[in-house]
Protein backbone atom coordinates (compact mmCIF):
# COMPACT_ATOMS: atom_id res chain seq x y z
CA UNK A 1 0.00 0.00 0.00
CA UNK A 2 1.50 3.30 -1.05
CA UNK A 3 2.21 6.14 1.33
CA UNK A 4 -0.30 9.00 1.22
CA UNK A 5 0.43 12.71 1.30
CA UNK A 6 -0.19 13.89 4.85
CA UNK A 7 -3.07 16.19 5.69
CA UNK A 8 -2.14 19.28 7.67
CA UNK A 9 1.15 21.09 7.32
CA UNK A 10 4.53 19.76 8.43
CA UNK A 11 6.72 21.80 6.09
CA UNK A 12 9.78 23.18 7.87
CA UNK A 13 9.63 26.48 5.97
CA UNK A 14 6.35 27.30 7.72
CA UNK A 15 8.02 27.51 11.13
CA UNK A 16 8.19 30.98 12.68
CA UNK A 17 11.98 30.84 12.98
CA UNK A 18 15.03 31.96 11.06
CA UNK A 19 16.89 35.25 10.56
CA UNK A 20 14.74 38.26 9.60
CA UNK A 21 11.63 36.06 9.84
CA UNK A 22 9.41 39.07 10.63
CA UNK A 23 9.74 39.97 6.93
CA UNK A 24 11.30 36.95 5.15
CA UNK A 25 8.96 33.96 5.25
CA UNK A 26 11.23 31.53 3.43
CA UNK A 27 14.43 30.99 1.45
CA UNK A 28 14.51 28.56 -1.46
CA UNK A 29 17.34 27.07 -3.47
CA UNK A 30 16.62 25.06 -6.63
CA UNK A 31 19.18 23.19 -8.72
CA UNK A 32 18.36 21.93 -12.24
CA UNK A 33 20.23 18.85 -13.49
CA UNK A 34 20.00 16.44 -16.43
CA UNK A 35 21.54 13.07 -17.22
CA UNK A 36 24.04 12.68 -20.03
CA UNK A 37 22.99 10.72 -23.14
CA UNK A 38 19.28 10.88 -22.28
CA UNK A 39 17.17 13.51 -24.11
CA UNK A 40 15.51 16.24 -22.06
CA UNK A 41 12.11 15.12 -20.72
CA UNK A 42 10.02 16.91 -23.37
CA UNK A 43 11.98 15.11 -26.13
CA UNK A 44 12.52 11.78 -24.37
CA UNK A 45 10.55 8.62 -25.08
CA UNK A 46 8.63 6.80 -22.37
CA UNK A 47 11.41 4.25 -22.02
CA UNK A 48 14.00 7.04 -21.62
CA UNK A 49 12.11 8.91 -18.88
CA UNK A 50 11.48 5.53 -17.24
CA UNK A 51 15.25 4.99 -17.24
CA UNK A 52 15.76 8.27 -15.35
CA UNK A 53 13.24 7.22 -12.70
CA UNK A 54 14.83 3.76 -12.52
CA UNK A 55 18.29 5.20 -11.89
CA UNK A 56 16.96 7.43 -9.12
CA UNK A 57 15.14 4.55 -7.41
CA UNK A 58 18.28 2.45 -7.73
CA UNK A 59 20.32 5.14 -5.97
CA UNK A 60 17.83 5.26 -3.09
CA UNK A 61 17.96 1.48 -2.73
CA UNK A 62 21.78 1.40 -2.82
CA UNK A 63 22.04 3.85 0.09
CA UNK A 64 19.03 3.21 2.34
CA UNK A 65 20.73 4.70 5.40
CA UNK A 66 21.63 7.94 3.62
CA UNK A 67 18.11 8.39 2.25
CA UNK A 68 16.21 6.93 5.22
CA UNK A 69 14.07 10.05 5.66
CA UNK A 70 13.37 10.47 1.92
CA UNK A 71 10.10 9.14 0.45
CA UNK A 72 9.47 8.46 -3.25
CA UNK A 73 6.08 9.41 -4.72
CA UNK A 74 5.23 8.54 -8.32
CA UNK A 75 3.10 11.38 -9.69
CA UNK A 76 0.81 8.89 -11.46
CA UNK A 77 -0.09 7.42 -8.04
CA UNK A 78 -0.97 10.78 -6.49
CA UNK A 79 -4.57 11.97 -6.62
CA UNK A 80 -5.23 15.35 -8.29
CA UNK A 81 -5.96 16.71 -4.80
CA UNK A 82 -2.63 15.47 -3.43
CA UNK A 83 -0.76 16.98 -6.36
CA UNK A 84 -2.45 20.33 -5.85
CA UNK A 85 -1.75 20.21 -2.11
CA UNK A 86 1.98 19.71 -2.79
CA UNK A 87 1.92 22.66 -5.18
CA UNK A 88 0.23 24.82 -2.53
CA UNK A 89 3.00 23.85 -0.09
CA UNK A 90 5.61 24.91 -2.68
CA UNK A 91 7.01 21.37 -2.88
CA UNK A 92 6.36 20.75 -6.59
CA UNK A 93 6.05 23.00 -9.62
CA UNK A 94 2.99 23.63 -11.82
CA UNK A 95 4.84 21.71 -14.56
CA UNK A 96 5.07 18.56 -12.43
CA UNK A 97 1.42 18.99 -11.47
CA UNK A 98 0.48 18.21 -15.07
CA UNK A 99 2.98 15.42 -15.68
CA UNK A 100 2.33 11.84 -14.67
CA UNK A 101 4.35 9.70 -17.09
CA UNK A 102 7.42 8.47 -15.20
CA UNK A 103 7.45 11.67 -13.14
CA UNK A 104 7.96 11.56 -9.40
CA UNK A 105 8.86 13.64 -6.36
CA UNK A 106 11.16 12.74 -3.48
CA UNK A 107 10.22 14.38 -0.18
CA UNK A 108 12.18 14.60 3.02
CA UNK A 109 9.99 13.98 6.05
CA UNK A 110 10.19 17.58 7.27
CA UNK A 111 9.52 18.75 3.69
CA UNK A 112 12.62 20.98 3.71
CA UNK A 113 13.81 19.08 0.62
CA UNK A 114 11.96 17.98 -2.50
CA UNK A 115 13.50 16.47 -5.62
CA UNK A 116 11.37 16.48 -8.77
CA UNK A 117 11.98 13.73 -11.34
CA UNK A 118 11.19 14.23 -15.04
CA UNK A 119 9.78 17.70 -14.69
CA UNK A 120 11.15 20.29 -17.15
CA UNK A 121 14.59 18.80 -16.41
CA UNK A 122 15.44 15.25 -15.36
CA UNK A 123 16.18 16.37 -11.79
CA UNK A 124 15.27 19.45 -9.82
CA UNK A 125 16.55 19.70 -6.26
CA UNK A 126 14.72 22.18 -4.06
CA UNK A 127 15.44 23.19 -0.48
CA UNK A 128 13.06 25.43 1.52
CA UNK A 129 13.94 26.90 4.91
CA UNK A 130 12.24 29.54 7.10
CA UNK A 131 13.60 33.08 7.27
CA UNK A 132 16.62 34.42 5.40
CA UNK A 133 18.74 31.25 5.17
CA UNK A 134 19.91 31.19 1.56
CA UNK A 135 23.36 29.81 2.35
CA UNK A 136 22.01 27.06 4.60
CA UNK A 137 19.45 26.10 1.97
CA UNK A 138 22.18 26.02 -0.68
CA UNK A 139 24.39 23.79 1.47
CA UNK A 140 21.54 21.31 1.94
CA UNK A 141 20.64 21.26 -1.76
CA UNK A 142 24.32 20.97 -2.71
CA UNK A 143 24.77 18.04 -0.31
CA UNK A 144 22.05 15.99 -1.98
CA UNK A 145 23.15 17.12 -5.44
CA UNK A 146 26.64 15.75 -4.71
CA UNK A 147 25.20 12.42 -3.54
CA UNK A 148 23.32 12.09 -6.82
CA UNK A 149 26.26 13.24 -8.95
CA UNK A 150 28.49 10.55 -7.42
CA UNK A 151 26.15 7.88 -8.79
CA UNK A 152 24.59 9.49 -11.88
CA UNK A 153 26.27 10.85 -15.01
CA UNK A 154 25.23 14.52 -15.27
CA UNK A 155 25.08 16.47 -18.53
CA UNK A 156 27.91 18.97 -18.03
CA UNK A 157 29.96 21.10 -20.41
CA UNK A 158 33.35 22.51 -19.41
CA UNK A 159 32.53 25.91 -20.92
CA UNK A 160 28.78 26.20 -20.36
CA UNK A 161 28.40 24.32 -17.08
CA UNK A 162 25.31 22.23 -16.31
CA UNK A 163 23.05 21.79 -19.34
CA UNK A 164 19.37 22.52 -18.85
CA UNK A 165 16.18 22.80 -20.89
CA UNK A 166 15.75 26.52 -20.24
CA UNK A 167 18.73 28.62 -21.44
CA UNK A 168 18.41 30.90 -18.39
CA UNK A 169 19.29 27.95 -16.14
CA UNK A 170 22.41 26.87 -18.06
CA UNK A 171 25.61 27.28 -16.04
CA UNK A 172 25.13 26.72 -12.33
CA UNK A 173 21.53 25.57 -12.81
CA UNK A 174 20.82 27.52 -9.62
CA UNK A 175 17.66 29.48 -8.91
CA UNK A 176 17.64 31.21 -5.52
CA UNK A 177 14.57 32.96 -4.16
CA UNK A 178 13.06 34.48 -1.05
CA UNK A 179 9.43 35.04 -0.12
CA UNK A 180 8.91 38.32 1.69
CA UNK A 181 5.92 39.86 3.48
CA UNK A 182 5.71 43.58 2.63
CA UNK A 183 2.44 45.00 4.01
CA UNK A 184 3.90 48.29 5.28
CA UNK A 185 5.57 49.14 1.97
CA UNK A 186 2.22 48.52 0.30
CA UNK A 187 0.25 50.63 2.80
CA UNK A 188 2.74 53.52 2.52
CA UNK A 189 2.51 53.38 -1.31
CA UNK A 190 6.19 52.50 -1.72
CA UNK A 191 5.89 48.88 -2.88
CA UNK A 192 5.78 49.48 -6.64
CA UNK A 193 8.86 51.69 -6.50
CA UNK A 194 10.79 49.07 -4.52
CA UNK A 195 9.73 46.26 -6.86
CA UNK A 196 10.75 48.31 -9.92
CA UNK A 197 14.19 48.88 -8.41
CA UNK A 198 14.54 45.14 -7.76
CA UNK A 199 13.75 44.32 -11.40
CA UNK A 200 16.39 46.80 -12.58
CA UNK A 201 19.17 44.90 -10.79
CA UNK A 202 18.42 41.66 -12.66
CA UNK A 203 16.07 39.98 -10.19
CA UNK A 204 12.61 38.61 -10.96
CA UNK A 205 9.55 39.64 -8.93
CA UNK A 206 6.57 37.29 -8.77
CA UNK A 207 3.61 36.32 -6.63
CA UNK A 208 3.54 33.63 -3.94
CA UNK A 209 3.33 30.80 -6.49
CA UNK A 210 5.98 31.99 -8.91
CA UNK A 211 5.73 32.87 -12.58
CA UNK A 212 2.25 33.94 -13.65
CA UNK A 213 0.86 34.25 -10.11
CA UNK A 214 -0.52 37.50 -8.70
CA UNK A 215 0.82 39.23 -5.60
CA UNK A 216 -1.76 38.53 -2.87
CA UNK A 217 -1.56 38.92 0.88
CA UNK A 218 1.41 41.28 0.37
CA UNK A 219 3.61 38.24 -0.34
CA UNK A 220 6.32 38.71 -2.96
CA UNK A 221 8.77 36.15 -4.34
CA UNK A 222 12.15 37.50 -5.50
CA UNK A 223 14.68 35.39 -7.41
CA UNK A 224 17.71 35.56 -9.70
CA UNK A 225 17.08 35.40 -13.44
CA UNK A 226 20.53 34.48 -14.83
CA UNK A 227 22.80 31.56 -13.95
CA UNK A 228 25.32 31.55 -16.80
CA UNK A 229 28.59 33.36 -16.04
CA UNK A 230 27.89 33.62 -12.32
CA UNK A 231 29.00 31.36 -9.48
CA UNK A 232 26.62 29.93 -6.89
CA UNK A 233 28.24 32.19 -4.31
CA UNK A 234 27.74 35.32 -6.45
CA UNK A 235 24.06 34.56 -7.05
CA UNK A 236 23.36 33.94 -3.36
CA UNK A 237 25.40 36.94 -2.20
CA UNK A 238 23.56 39.28 -4.59
CA UNK A 239 20.09 38.09 -3.57
CA UNK A 240 21.03 38.14 0.12
CA UNK A 241 22.23 41.74 -0.13
CA UNK A 242 19.11 42.92 -1.95
CA UNK A 243 16.86 41.07 0.52
CA UNK A 244 18.56 42.73 3.51
CA UNK A 245 17.84 46.11 1.92
CA UNK A 246 14.19 45.15 1.41
CA UNK A 247 13.93 44.02 5.04
CA UNK A 248 15.33 47.37 6.19
CA UNK A 249 12.89 49.35 4.02
CA UNK A 250 9.89 47.28 5.18
CA UNK A 251 10.83 47.75 8.84
CA UNK A 252 11.27 51.50 8.27
CA UNK A 253 7.83 51.63 6.65
CA UNK A 254 6.34 49.80 9.64
CA UNK A 255 7.83 52.37 11.98
CA UNK A 256 6.34 55.16 9.87
CA UNK A 257 2.92 53.53 10.17
CA UNK A 258 3.28 53.39 13.95
CA UNK A 259 4.45 57.00 14.19
CA UNK A 260 2.00 58.57 11.75
CA UNK A 261 -1.05 56.29 11.51
CA UNK A 262 -1.10 54.20 14.67
CA UNK A 263 -4.86 54.43 15.31
CA UNK A 264 -5.77 53.68 11.68
CA UNK A 265 -3.44 50.66 11.51
CA UNK A 266 -4.59 49.39 14.90
CA UNK A 267 -8.18 49.64 13.70
CA UNK A 268 -7.40 47.83 10.44
CA UNK A 269 -5.50 44.91 11.94
CA UNK A 270 -7.96 44.40 14.80
CA UNK A 271 -10.93 44.48 12.42
CA UNK A 272 -9.17 41.81 10.34
CA UNK A 273 -8.53 39.79 13.50
CA UNK A 274 -12.20 40.07 14.41
CA UNK A 275 -13.32 38.83 10.99
CA UNK A 276 -10.97 35.84 11.16
CA UNK A 277 -12.30 34.95 14.62
CA UNK A 278 -16.00 35.27 13.81
CA UNK A 279 -16.69 34.94 10.05
CA UNK A 280 -18.70 31.95 8.80
CA UNK A 281 -17.77 32.24 5.12
CA UNK A 282 -14.39 33.24 3.69
CA UNK A 283 -12.70 33.02 0.29
CA UNK A 284 -9.06 32.03 -0.05
CA UNK A 285 -8.08 35.49 -1.32
CA UNK A 286 -9.85 37.23 1.58
CA UNK A 287 -8.16 34.83 4.00
CA UNK A 288 -4.74 35.72 2.58
CA UNK A 289 -5.33 39.47 3.06
CA UNK A 290 -6.75 39.12 6.56
CA UNK A 291 -3.86 36.91 7.66
CA UNK A 292 -1.44 39.50 6.24
CA UNK A 293 -3.10 42.23 8.32
CA UNK A 294 -3.06 40.16 11.52
CA UNK A 295 0.56 39.16 11.07
CA UNK A 296 1.44 42.85 10.65
CA UNK A 297 -0.55 43.67 13.79
CA UNK A 298 1.32 41.05 15.81
CA UNK A 299 4.71 42.19 14.47
CA UNK A 300 3.88 45.81 15.39
CA UNK A 301 2.67 44.85 18.87
CA UNK A 302 -0.87 46.02 18.10
CA UNK A 303 -2.32 42.54 18.64
CA UNK A 304 -1.22 40.56 21.67
CA UNK A 305 0.06 37.17 20.58
CA UNK A 306 -0.29 35.08 23.72
CA UNK A 307 -0.31 31.77 21.86
CA UNK A 308 2.52 32.45 19.40
CA UNK A 309 0.11 32.04 16.50
CA UNK A 310 1.75 30.25 13.58
CA UNK A 311 -0.07 32.29 10.93
CA UNK A 312 2.26 31.01 8.24
CA UNK A 313 0.66 27.58 8.59
CA UNK A 314 -2.77 29.07 7.92
CA UNK A 315 -1.52 30.58 4.65
CA UNK A 316 -1.19 27.02 3.34
CA UNK A 317 -3.85 25.20 5.38
CA UNK A 318 -6.57 27.52 4.07
CA UNK A 319 -5.70 26.87 0.42
CA UNK A 320 -8.31 24.74 -1.46
CA UNK A 321 -6.47 21.41 -1.79
CA UNK A 322 -4.88 21.41 1.67
CA UNK A 323 -8.20 22.42 3.20
CA UNK A 324 -9.89 19.44 1.54
CA UNK A 325 -7.12 17.07 2.65
CA UNK A 326 -7.53 18.39 6.17
CA UNK A 327 -11.30 17.83 6.20
CA UNK A 328 -10.95 14.48 4.43
CA UNK A 329 -13.60 15.19 1.81
CA UNK A 330 -14.14 16.86 -1.56
CA UNK A 331 -15.71 20.30 -1.20
CA UNK A 332 -17.35 22.70 -3.65
CA UNK A 333 -16.51 26.43 -3.53
CA UNK A 334 -19.24 27.30 -1.01
CA UNK A 335 -18.28 24.39 1.26
CA UNK A 336 -14.62 25.41 1.10
CA UNK A 337 -15.49 28.97 2.10
CA UNK A 338 -17.46 27.63 5.05
CA UNK A 339 -14.74 25.19 6.16
CA UNK A 340 -12.06 27.85 5.73
CA UNK A 341 -13.90 30.24 8.05
CA UNK A 342 -14.40 27.38 10.53
CA UNK A 343 -10.67 26.60 10.42
CA UNK A 344 -9.81 30.24 11.17
CA UNK A 345 -12.27 30.40 14.08
CA UNK A 346 -10.94 27.20 15.63
CA UNK A 347 -7.31 28.19 15.14
CA UNK A 348 -7.71 31.65 16.65
CA UNK A 349 -10.21 30.77 19.40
Amino acid sequence: MRQRIKAGVVSKWLENTGPDSEVVLSSRIRLARNLRNIPFPYLASDSQTAEVAKQVRGLLQEKPDVFADIHYYAVSELTPLERQALLERHLISPALLKEDHNSAVLLREDESLSIMINEEDHLRFQCLLPGLQLESAWKMADHYDNLFEEALDYAFDEQLGYLTVCPTNVGTGLRASVMVHLPALNLTKRLNRVLSAIAQVGLAVRGMYGEGSEITGNLVQISNQITLGQSDEDIIKNLFGVTKQIVEQELQARQILLNESRDQIADRVNRSFGILKHAHLMSSQEGMQLLSDVRLGIDLGLIEDKKGLALKELLVLQRPANLQLLTGKTLDVFERDRERAKLMRQYLA
